[in-house]
């Protein structure tokens, strides 16, 4: 998303320090019982802002926001407190939402922007997609790794043009999967696992210890689904409000139009996926909801609420039985539709191999280490079984 913001005339930075150091500067601004992506994001803001790299008067802060309980709304509070305890008042903390929760002057979401920033998701929806899928069984090592940067540099280029056009955007996507579809695999079986789980801990490495690399490392392959189906998912929750907790129908309404614009958005791929060889298509936000009321209402919508437990049984219904939901250590909406329902999958799926992970700045690494490899054990057990 950085060069869809600069072609629009933002000079932005997503920032790259995710490191223990960051998270160490997280703990002098945030009390240590706040939760672990808290932290880990305030670490990096004003970790940043210290370094001395910036003009401190003409800088802003911009931070994603969906709204509703936990991080959502606590973080812009976070940050704020941290810059006034640090001195820096004037730094303006932009908040980037569409739920209207903060009014920023002077930044506004113009339709060049948002068209490029949804083709940034989705071109980093289908290298994760692609790249997990394949590297492990490459024929020549570093071959995945090679023809991602190869594509990422034409991505780039492509979303800093003044106007992309949706044709190039289409075929840019058929040919991505295509070409690692073709890229030559080995004709073997390894055991393949989901990462599930609070959204930073889930895609941010340091944040989970870097658990796609030591998954592969251990000779697993790793599925981890689409970074566009939790904003799927932040739509599809109006429909819940409205018919149980008195909303305006027109609310319902508008949520709609936006999954049909995201679910337009991401066509193109989705199409390429269904007719590739390798790959799993997306999943549609109404069979996730369908498989998950089973067994959580959908009113449990506070962090990943409802969507923590269909992304497991779509996994599972995809033939991915070893799954890891990692998540912050004491995060209360994960524990109820992460934890919580592990048994009643397991019941319902006997081949399901659920392992739930806590992150924090004091977890134990090697206790993490030590139950992921005892999941992997299982699986492996169990692929043997089957061969």
């Amino acid at each position: 998303v950085e060069p869809a913001f600069r072609s629009c005339g933002y000079n932005i930075e997503v920032l790259g320090n995710d490191s223990k150091s960051a998270i160490n500067t997280g703990l002098k601004y945030v009390n240590n019982d706040a939760c672990y992506p808290s932290l880990l994001v305030v670490g990096q803001i004003m970790e940043a802002i210290l370094s001395g790299r910036y003009n401190t008067d003409k800088i802003a802060v911009i931070i994603t926001q969906t709204g509703g309980g936990c991080r959502a709304s606590n973080y812009i509070g976070f940050i704020r407190r941290a810059l006034e305890k640090a001195g820096y008042t004037q730094i303006p903390v932009i908040s980037l939402n569409l739920s209207g929760l903060e009014e920023n002057p002077g930044f506004k979401l113009s339709l060049p922007l948002v068209l490029k920033g949804m083709y940034a998701v989705v071109f980093g929806d289908i290298f994760m997609r692609t790249v997990y899928r394949v590297r492990p069984y490459e024929v020549t090592a570093g071959s995945t790794d090679a023809l991602h940067e190869k594509w990422k540099q034409k991505c780039i280029a492509f979303l800093m043009q003044k106007y992309p056009s949706r044709r190039t955007f289409s075929k840019m996507c058929e040919e991505i999967i295509a070409d690692f579809d073709n890229l030559p695999m080995q004709n073997i079986k390894k055991v393949r696992v989901g990462i599930v789980g609070e959204i930073l801990v889930k895609f941010h490495p340091t944040a989970n210890n870097h658990l796609v690399e030591l998954l592969e490392q251990e000779g697993a392959e790793v599925a981890v689904p689409d970074l566009l189906d939790f904003f799927l998912y932040c739509f599809y929750n109006s429909n819940f409000k409205v018919s149980h907790l008195g909303m305006k129908k027109s609310t319902a309404w508008k949520a709609n139009l936006g999954i049909k614009a995201l679910e337009w958005f991401r066509a193109p791929a989705k199409k390429a996926f269904i007719q590739s060889k390798h790959f799993n298509p997306p999943a549609d936000i109404t069979n996730l909801a369908d498989m998950a009321k089973e067994i959580v209402s959908l009113g449990n919508q506070t962090g990943e609420g409802w969507f923590l437990t269909g992304e497991m049984l779509e996994l599972i219904e995809n033939g991915t039985n070893n799954i890891v939901c990692a998540q912050p250590f004491a995060c209360l909406p994960n524990h109820v539709v992460g934890k919580g329902v592990i048994k009643e999958l397991r019941h319902r799926h006997p081949l399901a191999n659920i392992v739930a992970i806590d992150y924090d700045p004091g977890a134990s690494e090697v206790n993490q280490l030590n139950r992921i490899k005892l999941m992997l054990s299982t699986a492996n057990k169990n692929l043997n079984s089957r061969k």
